[in-house]
């Protein structure tokens, strides 16, 4: 495993004054930074997509940007992996990791890749599907069960689909292999599967979808019938939560616990056991949502930003009424997957963080959240280049980090000296 100091100048301790548009101070500095209008200098400098588009609140995008003043060490664990999906620690300091073109395997702690989880189900890993997301039973010590999210293949095209197995103790195989959920309709399409798994503390499995994408299946996400542009919950056998809001609704898939989504890749709980979200836009328009039961959160009829060939959205605007707004959104867009809120003791400046993986951005964001109001933003590892997919705490308090890339890497934070 190669450790390689973390050069960028924000992380140096002690630092006091600006640099390029970020305002320099600790975590604990973000609200009152976000207060005061005089100190306040957001990261983004850009000119936004949505031109005309005015935030419907104060702080809900462009923050105050914050320097939390940490400064840490990667530790790059792995290389070779193609294209990681997601990262999941696992109780003894070992990782298992997935690869969109269908590959699950374990990590060392020492860096060591085993070979490929045998077992698996077939994936379609064209475009943005394959194999995705991967979470730990809440009981993993005792029955070593698993679940993972991916683009199933069938009949007339592909969807979204979860299946759970058991993990073998050499961890090169897995047994009892069930698919435990489908997302309907089938559709031939390579983009927009969502996919992210998170338990909740009742033991519920929360996943979030996608819209499929193309314009003719956007209407889907508005829509009860179908599991497009939402968020489920189901329990570890698949079978449907009988306080779900839409159970016995006529008309109404009863997996769904919220929709109006457009295609979602990072979801986590936080310390209040609250459910958050980062969901991508268009050409503007990442949301960070705090998710409620039976919510509507508006795509497509709520959207910021426009069209990725510079039109507006379609039948489209920013604050139509009956729809959640989001806590939060970016334009231009840091193109959003992977999300952690950060409880360890390892980096207590960063506690009650929220670290999201940017993609296009290249870039770990990290938002201090108020309540319900983001009061400050920071950008970490914007030297290394690399499109961040995932980012998960460990049982030590480390991040853990996969780089989605050909010959993509697992990093580690940990605290410098």
């Amino acid at each position: 495993m190669e450790r390689i100091r973390n050069a960028h100048p924000l992380l140096a301790a002690g630092l006091v004054t600006l640099i390029g548009c970020g305002q320099v101070g600790d975590s604990a500095s973000g609200a009152q930074n976000a207060a005061d209008d005089s100190q306040c200098v957001p990261l983004e400098t850009e000119p936004p997509n949505g031109r005309d588009q005015q935030p419907a609140f104060e702080g809900q995008t462009r923050a105050c940007g914050v320097r939390s003043g940490v400064a840490f060490d990667v530790e790059v664990v792995a290389r070779g992996l193609e294209h990681p999906w997601a990262v999941e620690p696992l109780p003894d300091g070992s990782l298992l990791v997935t690869e969109r073109p269908g590959r699950m395997r374990v990590v060392s702690a020492d860096g060591t890749l085993g070979e490929p989880i045998s077992g698996l189900p077939r994936v379609d890993a064209r475009g943005q599907g394959g194999l995705l997301d991967v979470a730990l039973s809440p009981d993993f010590a005792d029955d070593r069960t698993i679940f993972w999210s991916y683009a199933e293949p069938r009949e007339g095209g592909n969807g979204t689909a979860v299946a759970r197995g058991v993990l073998s103790e050499d961890n090169r195989s897995v047994s009892d292999v069930r698919v435990i959920f489908r997302v309907q309709p089938t559709y031939d399409g390579r983009a927009h599967f969502g996919s992210r798994l998170a338990f909740g503390s009742d033991g519920t499995l929360y996943i979030t979808t996608g819209d499929r994408s193309d314009a003719n299946m956007r209407h889907h996400a508005q829509e009860l019938d179908n599991h497009l542009g939402k968020v489920m919950r189901i329990n570890p056998d698949g079978s449907v939560p009988q306080d779900n809001p839409f159970v016995g609704q006529e008309g109404a898939q009863p997996e769904i616990w919220s929709y109006g989504h457009r295609n979602i890749q990072a979801l986590a709980f936080d310390p209040q056991d609250r459910l958050w979200l980062v969901e991508h836009g268009t050409r503007g328009g990442d949301e960070l949502n705090l998710i409620r039961p039976g919510q509507n959160y508006g795509w497509p009829v709520q959207a910021y930003g426009i069209e990725y060939r510079g039109d507006p959205i379609a039948g489209s605007s920013t604050a139509p009424e009956g729809y959640v707004q989001p806590v939060y959104y970016w334009d231009p867009v840091i193109a959003p997957s992977g999300m952690q809120w950060y409880t360890g003791d390892l980096f207590p400046r960063w506690q009650n963080s929220v670290f999201i993986g940017g993609m296009a951005s290249t870039r770990l964001v990290r938002l201090e959240v108020d309540g319900e109001r983001v009061t400050g933003e920071e950008h970490l590892l914007t030297d290394r280049g690399q499109r961040i997919r995932d980012v998960r705490q460990g049982p030590d308090g480390a991040l853990y980090i996969v780089t989605d890339e050909d010959e993509g890497e697992l990093w580690k934070l940990v605290p410098r000296g």
